[in-house]
């Protein structure tokens, strides 16, 4: 019977450090690892004791310690919730915005003139600076006149002789009519007589055409400007000799006001028409047009439509129109590539978010909007124009919805997070702590 009892306890021990050292291994919490280890270590105490003590005591020990130890395995983690991540949000506001266009476009002289020479002869005065503005009628170029000065007194002799010779013509047919009738000259003398009259007065006209041509081109020997305008770099110096067959002299130009031309798409000229055909002209299209510099600066004068072209450039697909601005100030120099800018009149209540809103990825451009119950959600947006740090929001986003603006590495879409919300400088896109006594969350300087 005893040796029985002795196997029991045996076993029994080994079964015991056999689980402990299980659990060890497997536990994953080092105050657990510790308890485990400290109840091994006791039951080999415990068991090096068997041997000088085989008393009831001994059993209850390792009972109690096997009792301790399925104890301390059964218990479990309790997991931590970690805190809601902050991130700052805005929210979405409205205006009123119009349908946005914007056209490459090229700057145009409302009225150029190249100034050439009529007739042939030497120059011999220039009376303007270059890139000066000149008024109208005045004298910019003279050609050498002497020579048709001459042509001119020459015309004049011509048809003062013509003149004599007319008078001849005219007073010897009366003489011949009054004699015709007694039959003292031949019908032949008669119809001699009358024709030399018609050729004297034929060559008085010849002769009065002439002398006109004379002083025509007299008056061609001066040069003067057709308009008031600012006229350019002048290719013949004084002491050239210029005529017909020559180059421009000078080109004079009106930039004030100036045109800017454009093309557009025929479709896109054509849906207008569609929607728009009771338009009489360009003048009535009902638009705003505005023009943005080469240096990317707003052009301040707003401009209007006042041509468009009646056919379809073939080969292109495009229609030409025409826009004329104010340009007193002469900013604006023929030549220029700008941007031309339409916004219609009509306009609607459309969304504006922050540029650092705006995250794009493989499906296009999209924003994390936190719901009211404080979750992440991925919206995928069409975005429109962009004024200064804004976009316009075509589709995909509402007034009220909030965006996250800062912490965007932070979260992704189901995550719950911690709004604050910010205030966004819609000129320059700078973020700052919003008030909370101020329910607007853009400003615009």
């Amino acid at each position: 019977m005893l040796f029985f009892t002795v196997i029991i306890q045996k076993v029994t021990a080994f079964t015991v450090r056999y689980v402990i050292i299980k659990v060890i291994i497997k536990s994953r919490h080092s105050s657990t690892r510790n308890l485990l280890m400290l109840n091994y270590f006791t039951s080999r105490k415990i068991l090096a004791q068997q041997s000088q003590n085989k008393s009831k005591f001994v059993k209850i020990s390792l009972l109690s310690l096997f009792s301790l130890t399925l104890f301390a395995c059964g218990q479990q983690e309790v997991k931590t919730k970690p805190p809601a991540p902050a991130v700052s949000v805005y929210t979405i506001s409205t205006e009123d915005i119009g349908s946005y266009r914007e056209f490459v476009a090229r700057t145009e002289a409302s009225k150029e003139a190249n100034l050439r020479a009529r007739v042939e002869g030497e120059l011999i005065e220039r009376h303007f600076r270059e890139g000066s503005i000149v008024e109208k009628d005045q004298v910019l170029l003279k050609i050498d006149p002497a020579a048709y000065q001459a042509a001119l007194a020459s015309a004049k002799a011509d048809l003062s002789s013509r003149i004599s010779g007319e008078d001849n013509a005219v007073r010897n047919l009366k003489r011949a009519k009054e004699l015709i009738g007694d039959g003292y000259i031949s019908q032949s003398d008669f119809d001699r007589l009358t024709t030399e009259e018609s050729q004297a007065k034929a060559a008085v006209k010849s002769a009065q055409a002439a002398l006109e041509k004379a002083e025509l081109d007299l008056s061609y020997t001066t040069i003067t400007a057709p308009f008031t305008g600012r006229i350019g770099k002048v290719n013949y110096n004084v002491g050239n000799v210029v005529g017909p067959t020559s180059s421009a002299l000078a080109t004079l130009t009106l930039t004030d006001p100036i045109y800017v031309s454009f093309q557009v798409e025929e479709s896109l000229y054509v849906s207008y028409l569609q929607s728009h055909h009771k338009t009489k002209s360009a003048e009535d299209i009902a638009l705003n047009v505005s023009l943005r510099l080469p240096n990317n600066s707003e052009y301040p004068e707003k401009g209007r439509l006042d041509f468009a072209d009646t056919e379809i450039a073939q080969g292109m697909g495009t229609v030409e129109l025409r826009a004329v601005f104010s340009n007193t100030d002469g900013i604006i120099l023929p030549g220029l590539f700008v941007t031309l800018i339409t916004e219609s009149k009509k306009k609607q209540s459309m969304a504006l978010i922050p540029q650092a809103a705006v995250q794009e990825g493989q499906q296009g451009k999209f924003v994390l909007v936190v719901d009211g119950n404080n979750t992440v959600k991925q919206r995928h947006v069409v975005l429109g124009r962009r004024l200064n740090a804004m976009w316009v929001v075509e589709k995909g986003l509402s007034a009220g919805e909030k965006v996250i603006i800062e912490g965007l590495q932070k979260v992704r879409p189901g995550v719950e997070v911690k709004p604050v919300a910010k205030v966004v400088d819609a000129l320059t896109g700078t973020i700052t702590q919003a008030d909370e006594n101020d329910s607007n969350t853009a400003v615009t300087k």
